[in-house]
């Protein structure tokens, strides 16, 4: 008698959607990765969702190309600028559309964070890269978000409008509607021109590409180092806006007491700039003293995945809890592997 064939592995496609970049990556059950891509900035409020993920489409053809038969079981996207529901449905929509897997599930990118960084996915998590973001998870499920569409939503701050803060204070001082700053010298050496007002106007004809704003952040921190007042001021402001998203959130949820996970993520945060990360340490402490505050390091697709992978293993009672750890920890090391193939 032959013996029975061994089944076929499930499959997860896991989407890291950022203002930046995307990132792709099909899974096994196990947590092995056996496919990555890389993918340009996810802009659905832009350009709209279909066209969003129509972006996306040739590089993830490319890695679904190692799944069986190039579709999978679960797609995940979790994804900035998937900021309210109708966003979220309109994407799961538009993944639907191309047929890449047989169940699809989008939220928002905050969730994977707070995932990768807590032991069981509740908490708070901030991500302050590009823009800026939170949620928080109570132990009941129990959720708190923003809107996080920017200033209207009563939002401030990220890599980007905090570069625009900067040249509205470069511009002020220039024209002497404001305080003199060093930043006004320090951002127009940064990009080689007279002025900062010049920054501001090759920037708005795109004669300095728009997407390079994000360069004005380190300038900000350095000058902010060496003692600028205003530089200094937008610093502090933006520790205060993240920390107050973290603090609001705990309350909301009850979780000031005990030792609630705080993960704080993004490129602003994982900076390591002392003047933006301490005071956020300090305010949050302040509020939750016990609380078990934890920077990311691990690449956003990893939560993205491991949530993914969760998903599956809720239908497979046989897995042990020992089993589940060394999934993950695969996932990791497989993620970690395939990333410094990409870079």
């Amino acid at each position: 008698m032959l013996p029975a064939a061994a089944a076929t592995p499930r499959t997860l496609l896991a989407l890291d959607g950022g203002n930046s970049k995307t990132d792709i990556a099909v899974v096994l059950e196990n947590g092995e990765v056996i496919a990555r891509q890389r993918s340009g900035p996810f802009i659905p409020h832009l350009i709209g969702a279909a066209a969003a993920v129509e972006l996306l489409a040739d590089d993830v053809a490319t890695a679904l190309a190692s799944a069986p038969d190039g579709i999978v079981d679960l797609a995940v996207g979790y994804l900035a600028n998937a900021d309210l529901p109708i966003e979220e449905e309109r994407i799961n929509e538009a993944i639907v559309a191309h047929g890449w897997a047989r169940e699809v599930v989008v939220e928002n990118d905050t969730l994977a964070m707070l995932r990768t960084g807590t032991s069981a996915g509740f908490g708070v998590a901030v991500v302050c890269g590009a823009g800026i973001n939170s949620v928080g998870v109570g132990p009941d499920g129990s959720r708190v978000r923003f809107p996080a569409l920017g200033r209207i939503s009563g939002d401030w701050g990220g890599g980007l409008g905090i570069s625009k803060e900067v040249l509205w204070y470069c511009s002020r001082a220039e024209s002497g509607r404001g305080p003199a700053t060093s930043l006004t010298d320090a951002v127009a050496a940064h990009f080689g021109l007279p002025n900062a007002v010049a920054v501001t106007e090759a920037m708005h004809l795109r004669t300095i590409d728009f997407d390079r704003m994000h360069e004005i952040v380190p300038v900000l921190f350095a000058e902010a180092r060496a003692g600028d007042p205003i530089a200094r001021a937008v610093v502090a402001r933006q520790a205060e806006e993240i920390a107050l998203l973290v603090t609001t959130s705990l309350r909301r949820l009850g979780l000031t007491d005990g030792q609630p996970e705080v993960v704080l993520g993004g490129g602003m945060l994982t900076s390591g700039e002392s003047l933006l990360v301490d005071p956020v340490i300090d305010a949050i402490l302040a509020v939750a003293p016990g609380a078990q505050i934890t920077i990311v390091s691990d690449a956003p697709i990893y939560g993205s995945a491991l949530l993914g992978l969760e998903a599956l293993w809720a239908s497979d009672l046989s897995l042990t809890d020992e089993e589940r750890d060394s999934r993950r920890t695969r996932l990791r090391e497989s993620l970690r592997t395939s990333e410094r193939k990409l870079t």
